[in-house]
């Protein structure tokens, strides 16, 4: 007899059917699922923290969301956050200029006026706790295709040695030739021309005039082929009269519908952490867009690199501010470098150029890594960089301590879009005989704009990047690891919560943790169909020392001001475990660009309930300002920080005047 079965049983059995059918169809996503919410489970269980450390979304209001493109921390606790534009022509269109300040103790923000485009300034920290913000852009680029109106760079001439004049925006400019008539965009100061005697002392001779000449950019007044030119031409310039219709004059080559660069800003600002507002100084002599501010021994500011007001790379003409007199002056010899270069304050006033920089600047100019004297303009080349052809988009860190003279190159890309990246880490030993870079352990990925920040421990956290340009291609890289520089070994730790690239960056907060933010990726999906969105999350991860079970405290009861070469009492219930003081400059973090962070050991006695400290005396070590002063345990915890201002020293005070 053939067995049938039952009709119950014959729809348990579709039925049954369905379900594997649909399992089978829906696995993948049941899996991604059940992982997903395992991963959360095991990243937040306690034992996972004390390894790896833990990562939180800040609660950003919608009304303080912003493209943050830099961050400072300053001596209040709290973290300027600037975006400028944001790298959005519409905001830039529109004047629409951000910063926000953020204390992270409290979480609050406050939205700050910004004066004028800081998309893609330099920042530096000063001696008296406010940032110096210098730079930013004037004009946003354009690329061949959309360039609307011809135009280009016109060279202005004076030929009279006794007169300098201004011509505003807006000044017209008709070609003696081509008959087309231009208008510049942005006044031009013309110096008045240089003249000079033939001859020996004291006996007459011949007088010569040189012509003096500025730079300004002028486009068509109308869109359109026809108005765009193809050879030199001299120019009149409309609106002079008498013997100013031949001594001021204007040539230009081909004005055209080339591609047009960003172009920089001249001005500079202070912020002011207790006023809470930028207050604005004397402008630099040069525009600069992408440039690097470097504070220096005696408290001056050097500012390099960058493109100027017609979006050529600032030719190696290099400047200082003083911010006692709050004016600029040059130095007396020029030396390129292409923009975001890595410049370093290191023994002597002597500055380290790692060989790092971020966006413009000629393959094959200015990107050896060496030592430069800003006394003599003497550089002396540092040998053994490997990749060095793929540095650019890379992080440079001063290892802690300070006082080792230990640099780490890590990751970086080719020159401008170029998708090549690298995993390589590279060290090289100031104080060595012969420095010469050497290899480090490699990196969690082969990535440019990696972040790194210095850790109280004397460890360093490196984290994100991409393997691409801008994230092309979906190569953000979701990791992180933290380096032991007394090892020379790298883990890794718990992973971002976002994918972070150009336009992002990260910094040490005074209570330990580290913030992250930032990213701006070119395409929002892996087959670069989509446009990209800013990230405008914030994150902070907390080590795994803030997972253990206490942490040394130290009281802010002593002298806020503290001089080279001094000590100062600090209470504490636990310096009989006091094994570590670290003094920590701030951070002021753009473009994979952060030559402000240094941790410095501090020399100490503990008492029974008290740790007394001593600066060092060597203000290149320990260039003048504020900073986080920590006390770290045998466990390797530290305590949150407590502010120390160190004054320019006496002695670098006098060298500053001369």
């Amino acid at each position: 007899m053939k067995y049938r079965p039952s009709r119950r049983t014959r729809r348990f059995g579709i039925g049954a059917a369905a379900v594997l059918m649909l399992a089978g169809m829906n696995g993948p996503a049941l899996y991604r699922f059940s992982s997903d919410k395992y991963h959360r489970y095991k990243i937040n269980q306690p034992e996972y923290k004390v390894r790896n450390g833990h990562w939180d979304a800040v609660n950003v209001p919608e009304e303080y969301r912003i493209n943050t493109i830099h961050a400072a921390l300053l001596h209040t606790g709290k973290v300027l956050l600037v975006a400028g534009s944001g790298n959005n022509a519409k905001n830039f269109a529109a004047k629409s200029f951000r910063s926000v300040l953020w204390d992270p103790a409290k979480n609050t923000f406050r939205n700050i006026p910004t004066p004028q485009d800081l998309f893609c300034a330099g920042h530096s920290q000063l001696p008296d706790g406010k940032l110096l913000v210098a730079g930013g852009t004037q004009r946003y680029e354009k690329l061949k295709g959309d360039v609307e109106k011809a135009g280009g760079l016109m060279f202005v001439h004076n030929e009279d040695p006794d007169k300098p004049k201004t011509f505003p925006a807006g000044t017209r400019f008709t070609g003696k030739e081509n008959g087309k008539v231009f208008e510049s965009k942005d006044p031009v100061l013309v110096p008045r021309a240089k003249k000079s005697k033939n001859g020996k002392s004291g006996k007459s001779g011949k007088v010569t005039v040189t012509a003096s000449t500025a730079r300004v950019y002028v486009e068509a007044l109308r869109k359109g082929k026809r108005y765009q030119t193809g050879t030199q031409d001299n120019y009149r310039i409309e609106g002079l009269e008498g013997k100013d219709r031949q001594n001021f004059y204007g040539i230009a080559q081909k004005l055209s519908f080339d591609k047009k660069d960003f172009q920089g800003i001249k001005a500079a600002y202070e912020f002011d952490p207790v006023a809470e507002r930028y207050v604005p100084v004397a402008p630099m002599h040069e525009a600069r867009w992408y440039p690097t501010l470097t504070t220096l021994q005696d408290g001056r500011v050097l500012s390099v690199s960058g493109l100027d007001e017609i979006g050529q790379v600032v030719p190696g003409k290099n400047e200082t501010y003083d911010p006692r007199t709050k004016k600029w002056k040059y130095l007396p010899k020029k030396r390129f470098f292409p923009t975001y270069p890595a410049l370093f304050l290191t023994d002597g006033g002597r500055v380290f150029y790692t060989g790092s920089n971020a966006g413009y600047g000629p393959d094959n100019v200015g990107r050896t890594p060496g030592i430069w004297d800003l006394k003599t303009n003497a550089f002396k080349a540092v040998p053994g960089m490997s990749d060095p052809d793929i540095l650019e988009t890379s992080m440079s860190v001063l290892l802690p301590p300070a006082q080792e003279q230990r640099y780490m190159v890590l990751g970086g890309g080719g020159v401008g879009e170029d998708p090549r990246a690298t995993a390589k880490t590279r060290i090289v030993d100031l104080h060595q005989a012969r420095p010469r870079f050497h290899e480090g352990p490699k990196l969690y990925s082969e990535v440019r704009y990696p972040s790194s920040v210095i850790l109280p421990d004397d460890t360093l956290l490196t984290t994100n990047g991409s393997g691409d340009y801008r994230g092309r291609d979906g190569s953000n890289v979701l990791r992180a690891e933290v380096y032991d520089p007394k090892t020379n070994t790298a883990r890794g730790v718990a992973d971002p919560l976002v994918g972070r690239n150009y336009h992002s960056g990260a910094l040490l907060l005074p209570d330990g943790r580290v913030m992250t933010f930032g990213s701006d990726s070119l395409f929002g999906d892996s087959a670069n169909t989509e446009p990209g969105k800013f990230q405008q999350q914030i994150d902070l991860y907390t080590p795994p020392y803030l997972f253990r079970d206490a942490r040394p405290t130290l009281v802010d009861t002593a002298p806020r001001t503290v001089k080279h070469g001094a000590r100062a009492t600090y209470r504490t219930p636990h310096a009989p475990t006091i094994e570590r003081v670290r003094l920590i400059r701030p951070s002021s973090f753009t473009h994979v660009t952060n030559v402000e962070q240094r941790s410095i050991a501090l020399d100490f006695v503990a008492g029974r309930d008290s740790v007394t400290v001593r600066i060092p005396k060597d203000p290149s070590l320990v260039p003048p300002g504020w900073y986080m002063l920590t006390v770290v345990d045998d466990e390797g915890t530290p305590s949150k920080a407590v502010w120390v201002e160190v004054p320019p020293s006496a002695a670098t005070a006098r060298t500053s005047k001369r």
